[in-house]
């Protein structure tokens, strides 16, 4: 069990951890060096990590307030579901009724990786590659319907 210090400590390790696996990536040196995420270019529209003690997801969030505007924006991205799916050999999982942890219904277009923990040094390195891996899929993926899904 940790104290809320030692938890807070060991999640910014997982995530400096990260960053410098990130940076060293070969398949990274061609773009930027820092992931999408908040900066989609489309709004309320964004690409989120989500490790934890379960597991780590890769996430594509669509969090309008406004239900209608969330559930539209979800549909025309459902429209590209093969072009969003693309080298994801599983697809990706769709969840336009999830609620995060403050309680805000959004909609979760996801892949994950059970069996890990953050809190499990050991697991990182397999967690590192996931999410790596998984997030320059979407990304990629995500770039090809952006302008398509623009409300």
């Amino acid at each position: 069990m940790y104290t809320k210090d030692e938890k807070k400590d060991l999640v910014k390790k997982f995530w400096e951890a990260f960053s410098l696996y990130s940076s060293r990536l070969s398949f990274r040196s061609e773009r930027r060096k820092h992931w999408m995420l908040h900066h989609t270019k489309v709004s309320c529209v964004h690409l989120k990590f989500d490790p934890d003690r379960n597991g780590v997801r890769v996430i594509l969030e669509i969090n309008h307030r406004d239900e209608e505007k969330r559930l539209q924006q979800y549909e025309k991205i459902e429209m590209y579901r093969i072009i969003l799916e693309e080298g994801f050999d599983d697809g990706l999982i769709w969840n336009f009724a999830h609620q995060n942890e403050t309680g805000q219904d959004i909609c979760h277009i996801y892949t994950e990786l059970t069996g890990v923990d953050i809190h499990r040094i050991s697991d990182w390195e397999r967690m590192f590659q996931f999410m790596a891996e998984n997030m320059f899929r979407l990304e990629n993926n995500f770039i090809e319907i952006r302008d398509l899904i623009k409300i």
